[in-house]
C-alpha cells in the first residue's frame, strides 16, 4: 500500500473513531451515546438465558472493525455490522452480501450491538429474541469515505472493507424516510477488482463457514492490481477450492494454450464472443434420410444438454439448453474444462454418468445432482460454434468438428471430457448396435449444415423406442404395500397452450425415488385439475404442472395416451411449458428441409465488408433458415391462404437487410406467443411504409377501410374519436403487418373494462452517456422499490435502448389515480438516487441519468407489446425475460428480428411462473405516503 493511501485511510479512521458531535457542536465522549444506542439491544434480551454479551469489547485503535454474522434463526440471514461511536451499527441482510455490483441486496436496519458482539458465536435459546445459531461468517476492518455519520443521516454511506471474504468498495443506500422504525437500505458492491459476477461466484454459497479461528486480514487486497490475464472477476466458480489453488489452476490452464484463431487461420467471421447461445436441437424422424452418406451419425447420449462458454481470459461458464448457469453445480467439470487448450469459444455437448456397457445412465445422472456428487459426470462434446474469436455457425458441420477435434488432439485431457465420435456405419445398423449396448438412439447431422439456434431438420434423431418428456399434472394413491404414490398422470401441451392428459406411468420407481418424489409432489398440491378436459375416471391429487418426467413407452393409442410406460427420471433442464408431443418427421422431408452452410463463395463476397456487417448478415441468414426449418416447410406455409403479401422482397431495414416478407413471416411464426399480450386490449399501430428511417404513422383509430381481422371497438370507449382497434387473431396481426405495420402497442387496460387499468408500466429510458450496466442496475433498483411497496413486476426488453417493468394490478383505481401514483413512485426513486434517476422527461434532463417514464400509465397511452418488432435500425424485438436473466442481457435490443428465433422456444415462460398475486395498491400507497 502506498504511503499516500495509508495516510488517507488513517485520516479517515481518525475522523470517525471516538467522538460524536451533536447538533450543539460540542464533542462528547462516545460512551454516552453508546449506552443510549444499546438500550434497544438490552431491552430485547434476557441475559440470564442468552449467551450473547451484554457489554464489552474494546474499540479499535488503528482501524474500525466490521463483522458479518451468519444467523440461522427463523429465517437464515446475515447480520452486517460496522463499528462506529462505540457500538456496532447493524443491518439484517436476508440473502447475504453479494460481490456482483449489479445485484442490490436488501439490508434492514436493526438495533446497535455492543462491540463485543463481533466475536460472538453460539446458539441463542428457543424463546429468546433471535433464537438460532450464530457464526462469525466474515470480519476485518472498514474505512468510510468522508464523514460516516453524515452519510448515515443522508442515507448514503460509501466505505471500503478489508475482510477475509468481503473486500473493496461498498455502498449502503437508504430506500425510505429516516423516520421509519426499521429503515430499509440496499447493500451494493461497487465496481472494482474485488467484484465478481454472481453467475460465476456466490460468496455465501462458496464460503459458508466461520472465520473466527482465522486472524485478522493482513493485507489490503484492493490495493494490489489483479493479474492482467486473470482478474478476480474472471475466476471460475468452483466450490471448495482456495483462491491460491484457483490461481494455480488458471496459470496451469493458460500454459500451452494456442494463439487466437486468427493466427491459426480458422475460417469464419471474426466476431465478439456472444454472452448467450441457443443450442441447435434435433427433430425426431421415423427413419434415416434417403442419402445417409451425406450425414454424420453419432450416438444419442442420455443426459443433459450443456453448452460451455470460455471467454478470452479462460473463464469457464456452463449453461443448460435454456440458458441456466450450472457452473457452480459442476465444480469438477469446470476444473476439467479449464485445461482445454482453447480460449474465446462456445462448445456444445451432453453430460451424463456412465452405467452398464459404458452407456449413459440417466437415473445415475440425477442421483449425482441430488447427492451433490458430480465428480463421475462425463461431458461428450460434439460441436464448436465459436472458436478463437471466429464465428463458425455459418460454416459446415465438417469444419466445426475439425476445429473441435483439433482441441482434443492438442494434448492429453481429463477423462471426463470426451469427443463424440461419428461412426462409419449405416444408420440402421448403428441404431441396432446402440440399442444392444443400452443407448437411447442415434443422431444424424447433415455434413454441410450450419449451426442454427432452435430445432432444425439439419439434425435428426432416431430412437429404437419411444421416449420423451411429459408434464406431471397429478398422482394417484398407492395400493397394497406400496408407499408414496401409485402412478403419475402425464400431460403434454397442445398448440392452444392447454395441457392434455397423455396417460399414466406407475413403474420405474424404487423406494427412495417414491419417497423423494412424493415429497416434491405434495409441495405442489392444488385443488384445480390442470388438464383440459379433466381426465375421465381418474381419482387423483392434482398438482401444479411444474415437474417434467422423462418416460419410455411402447406406443401412442388413438386417444393420445401412452402405453407400457416406464419412468426414467425427472428433468430440471426443460421448462414444463415447452413440453409437447413429439411428432416423427418424414425422413425425405427432413432431408429436403435441412439448410446448407453458406459455402466459400458467400464468404469471399462478404470478406471485403466490415466484420460487423458480415456477422449481422450471417445471423440474419441463419434466422431465416431457422424460421423455415422450424416447420420443415416453406416460409409462407404458415400464412393464411387469403393473405396477399405485396412487395415481399422490399428491404425495409438497411442495417440488417430484412425484407417486408421476412417481417410478415416472423409475425406469422410468433403469433401464438404474441396474441396473449394483444387480446382484449386496444392496440395502436406504428406503420412504416418507407421502412426504417422513413416517415412513421401512429394509428390509434380506424382509418378508411378496416383491416381484415382487426376488431373495431365501441366508439363510446373513446368519445369524440373513431373506433379504437383491437387484434385478437393471427389474421388481424398479419393483415396489419401487410399494411406496413412494424410495431404493435397496447393499452394498460382491457376493452371490457376500460375505465380502470389492470397494470402499470415503467419504461426505463436511458439518457445520453448512461452505460448499459447502469440501465441493468436501474431495473434492479426499480424492482427493489416495488418489492418494498409490496408489489412485484415483470421484466421485458424494450427492443430499443431500455427496459420495461410491467406491474399487474387489481382493477380498482381509475387512470388518473394510477398515473399519479406511478409518478409518485418515480419521483421517490429520483429523490433517493438523484445521480441515477430523473423524474422529468426531455433529453436535457436525463443526460447521464435514466428517465423512468410513468407517462405510459395515462388514459390512451400505450407501450410496445411483447414480441413486437421495433422500427429502428437492426429491428430489435421486445421480449419477456426473467429477472435472473437480466445480467446476461447486452442491450434493450438483445434480440433482433435476425436472432429472436433462438428465443422462441422459451416463449412467454418467464412471465408464466410463478403467477403474480392479485396485487392491490392500497398498501403501496400507504407505504409511499400517497393519497389518491
Amino acid at each position: 500500500m502506498s504511503v499516500a493511501r495509508k495516510t488517507v485511510r488513517k485520516a479517515a479512521r481518525t475522523a470517525t473513531r471516538r467522538t460524536s458531535v451533536p447538533s450543539g457542536g460540542k464533542a462528547r465522549p462516545a460512551g454516552t451515546d453508546a449506552a443510549q444506542a444499546l438500550a434497544d439491544y438490552h431491552r430485547k434480551r434476557d441475559f440470564q438465558r442468552t449467551p450473547e454479551p451484554r457489554h464489552g469489547g474494546a474499540p479499535g485503535v488503528e482501524a474500525l472493525a466490521f463483522v458479518v454474522q451468519k444467523h440461522d434463526a427463523t429465517r437464515l440471514h446475515y447480520d452486517f455490522r460496522l463499528e462506529l461511536d462505540g457500538t456496532l451499527k447493524s443491518w439484517a441482510v436476508p440473502k447475504g452480501p453479494c460481490l456482483d455490483p449489479t445485484v442490490k441486496r436488501m439490508a434492514v436496519e436493526v438495533e446497535d450491538h455492543p462491540i463485543a458482539y463481533g466475536d460472538f458465536e453460539g446458539r441463542i435459546p428457543e424463546g429468546q429474541y433471535g433464537a438460532g445459531t450464530v457464526i462469525v461468517w466474515d470480519r476485518g476492518t472498514w474505512a468510510p469515505e468522508g464523514d460516516a455519520r453524515a452519510g448515515l443521516r443522508a442515507g448514503k454511506l460509501s466505505f471500503t472493507l478489508q475482510g477475509h471474504k468481503l473486500q473493496g468498495r461498498w455502498t449502503l443506500v437508504r430506500m425510505h424516510g429516516k423516520d421509519e422504525k426499521k429503515p430499509s437500505w440496499l447493500l451494493i458492491k461497487d465496481e472494482d477488482a474485488a467484484a465478481r459476477p454472481l453467475a460465476d461466484y456466490d460468496v455465501t454459497e462458496a464460503e459458508p463457514d466461520s472465520v473466527r479461528h482465522i486472524g485478522q486480514p493482513e493485507a489490503d487486497p484492493v490495493a494490489e492490481p489483479a493479474e492482467p490475464d486473470a482478474p478476480a472477476a474472471s475466476k471460475p466458480a468452483v466450490r471448495g477450492q482456495s483462491k491460491a489453488a484457483t490461481q494455480r489452476a488458471d496459470a496451469t490452464a493458460r500454459k500451452g494454450r494456442p494463439k487466437d484463431a486468427e493466427e491459426a487461420h480458422l475460417p469464419g467471421v471474426a466476431a465478439a464472443l456472444p454472452d448467450t447461445l441457443a443450442p441447435q436441437l434435433a427433430v425426431l424422424a421415423d427413419g434415416p434420410p434417403p442419402e445417409p452418406a451425406q450425414w454424420a451419425w453419432e450416438l444419442k447420449f442420455d443426459g443433459y444438454r450443456l453448452l460451455t462458454r470460455i471467454d478470452g481470459r479462460g473463464r469457464i461458464r456452463c449453461f443448460t439448453r435454456n440458458g441456466h448457469d450450472w457452473t457452480d453445480r459442476l465444480p469438477e467439470l469446470a476444473r476439467a474444462l479449464a485445461q482445454l487448450p482453447v480460449r474465446n469459444a462456445w462448445l456444445d455437448g451432453e453430460i451424463g454418468v456412465l452405467g452398464a456397457n459404458d452407456a449413459p445412465d440417466f437415473q445415475a445422472l440425477q442421483n449425482a445432482f441430488d447427492l451433490q456428487a458430480t465428480a463421475p459426470i462425463v461431458y461428450w462434446l460434439f460441436d464448436a460454434p465459436f472458436v478463437g474469436g471466429r464465428d463458425l455457425r455459418d460454416e459446415p458441420l465438417t469444419l466445426r468438428r475439425e476445429a473441435l477435434r483439433a482441441i482434443f488432439d492438442a494434448g492429453e485431457l481429463p477423462p471426463s471430457l470426451r469427443f463424440s465420435e461419428a461412426f462409419d456405419a449405416t444408420p440402421r445398423d448403428l441404431l441396432a448396435s446402440a440399442a444392444g449396448i443400452g443407448f437411447e438412439g442415434i443422431v444424424g447431422k447433415r455434413l454441410d449444415s450450419p449451426y442454427l439456434g432452435g430445432r432444425s431438420p439439419a439434425w435428426i434423431k432416431l430412437k429404437h423406442q419411444l421416449r420423451q418428456e411429459f408434464v406431471i399434472g397429478g398422482y394417484t394413491a398407492p395400493r397394497g404395500s406400496r408407499s408414496g404414490f401409485g402412478a403419475l398422470l402425464l400431460g403434454v401441451y397442445d398448440e392452444q397452450g392447454e395441457l392434455k392428459h397423455a396417460g399414466n406411468v406407475g413403474t420405474g420407481f424404487d423406494q427412495r425415488r417414491l419417497a423423494e418424489m412424493h415429497a416434491q409432489l405434495q409441495a405442489l398440491d392444488q385443488d384445480e385439475c390442470p388438464f383440459t378436459p379433466r381426465p375421465a375416471g381418474e381419482k387423483a391429487q392434482w398438482v401444479r404442472p411444474e415437474l417434467v418426467a422423462e418416460v419410455a413407452f411402447g406406443q401412442w393409442t388413438r386417444e393420445g395416451k401412452v402405453r407400457q410406460a416406464v419412468f426414467q427420471g425427472l428433468r430440471s433442464d426443460k421448462p414444463a411449458r415447452q413440453i409437447v408431443r413429439e411428432q416423427a418427421m418424414d425422413p425425405v422431408s427432413a432431408a429436403k428441409a435441412a439448410p446448407q452452410a453458406s459455402g466459400k463463395a458467400d464468404k469471399a463476397s462478404s470478406a471485403a465488408k466490415p466484420a460487423a456487417a458480415a456477422a449481422a448478415k450471417g445471423k440474419a441468414a441463419a434466422s431465416v433458415r431457422g424460421r423455415k426449418s422450424t416447420t420443415a416447410a416453406k416460409s409462407d406455409d404458415a400464412l393464411p391462404g387469403d393473405l396477399r403479401v405485396t412487395h415481399a422482397d422490399r428491404v425495409i431495414d438497411r442495417a440488417s437487410g430484412a425484407t417486408k416478407g421476412e417481417v410478415i413471416a416472423y409475425y406469422a411464426q410468433v403469433a401464438p406467443l404474441m396474441l396473449p399480450h394483444l387480446r382484449g386490449r386496444p392496440v395502436s399501430l406504428v406503420r412504416a411504409p418507407d421502412g426504417v428511417g422513413g416517415e412513421l404513422f401512429f394509428q390509434k383509430h380506424v382509418q378508411n377501410a378496416p383491416l381484415p381481422g382487426v376488431r373495431l371497438l365501441d366508439p363510446a370507449l373513446d368519445p369524440g374519436h373513431e373506433p379504437l382497434l383491437q387484434i385478437d387473431s393471427a389474421k388481424g396481426l398479419l393483415s396489419a403487418a401487410q399494411m406496413n405495420t412494424l410495431e404493435f402497442h397496447t393499452w394498460n387496460g382491457h376493452s371490457r373494462g376500460l375505465d380502470k387499468p389492470d397494470r402499470m408500466t415503467f419504461d426505463l429510458d436511458p439518457g445520453e452517456g448512461v452505460s448499459w450496466a447502469h440501465v441493468q442496475e436501474g431495473a434492479l433498483l426499480m424492482r427493489t422499490l416495488l418489492q418494498e411497496l409490496g408489489l412485484d413486476g415483470l421484466l421485458k426488453t424494450s427492443g430499443g435502448k431500455g427496459l420495461h417493468v410491467v406491474v399487474p394490478i387489481r382493477r380498482q383505481h381509475g387512470w388518473d389515480t394510477v398515473k399519479d401514483f406511478s409518478r409518485a413512485v418515480v419521483q421517490h426513486l429520483a429523490r433517493t438516487l438523484p445521480e441515477r434517476f430523473v423524474a422529468k422527461s426531455g433529453p436535457k434532463n436525463r443526460v447521464g441519468r435514466i428517465f423512468v417514464d410513468y407517462l405510459r400509465n395515462g388514459f390512451g397511452a400505450t407501450t410496445v407489446s411483447a414480441w413486437s418488432v421495433r422500427s429502428r435500425p437492426g429491428l430489435g424485438v421486445s421480449v419477456p425475460v426473467a429477472w435472473d436473466e437480466l445480467p446476461t442481457l447486452t442491450s434493450g435490443a438483445h434480440w433482433t428480428l435476425a436472432s429472436v428465433g433462438e428465443r422462441l422456444s422459451t416463449g412467454n415462460a418467464p412471465w408464466d411462473k410463478p403467477p403474480l398475486p392479485n396485487q392491490g395498491l392500497a398498501r403501496a400507497m400507504q407505504v409511499l405516503g400517497f393519497s389518491p
